[in-house]
């Protein structure tokens, strides 16, 4: 993984709309914490140079620029989760919307496995940037790859960036599908425990989960 890798992916996800006002954030985990891009810069303008490498603590390491604001959230997802490679936030329209109702997605459709379980939880609500939020980040990952975060946007990790900017995305259209059922007036029929373990059961043999 690499830092050209780290600005096409966030530019790509710019270019989709789920990074309005120069929000959201990116990172890659590193031999001495994570590559992170930086506070208050457009994505379209974000070079190599402009990313920042910072230690568990938040201390930078390499790099002239401020990190994200969120840097103790992809700390915290590095320090708790030791098969993330890939951290990727995002403020994607659907699933922050659902995320202002403070909930998450249940089983309604089989790619929410994708997330590693059965289904995507919101995290409690706590002030962007702060300790608090990640420790609820964290929480609301255990047993998960994303996680909603409460009147703010999404979280998911991978074990690659490609894989963590996937399931992003999976996750706002997760959102977008379930939002549509509920305002058409429909109750969504969910999946069974049974159901969605042979679900994962696929995605395992299809590697999926990876």
């Amino acid at each position: 993984m690499s830092a050209a890798a780290l600005i096409e992916a966030a530019r790509a996800l710019d270019a989709l709309g789920v990074m309005p006002s120069k929000s959201g954030n990116l990172s890659l985990r590193t031999p001495r914490g994570c590559l992170i891009t930086p506070a208050g810069l457009p994505y379209a303008e974000t070079t190599e140079a402009d990313l920042v490498e910072i230690g568990p603590g938040g201390e930078v390491l390499a790099g002239h620029r401020r990190p994200s604001s969120e840097w103790r959230l992809h700390t915290a997802v590095y320090a708790a989760r030791p098969e993330a490679g890939a951290v990727v936030h995002t403020h994607s329209p659907c699933a922050t919307a659902l995320s202002c109702a403070r909930q998450g997605i249940p089983p309604f459709h089989y790619m929410i496995a994708l997330g590693g379980g059965a289904d995507i939880r919101c995290a409690a609500y706590a002030t962007f940037g702060t300790a608090a939020l990640a420790e609820a980040c964290v929480a609301a990952l255990e047993g998960r790859k994303a996680a909603l975060l409460a009147n703010h946007g999404v979280v998911a990790f991978g074990g690659t960036l490609a894989g963590a900017r996937t399931l992003a995305l999976e996750v706002e259209n997760l959102a977008r599908q379930y939002l549509a059922l509920r305002g058409a007036g429909l109750a969504p029929v969910l999946l069974t425990e049974a159901e969605l373990a042979e679900v994962l059961a696929q995605f395992g043999g299809y590697g999926r989960l990876g």
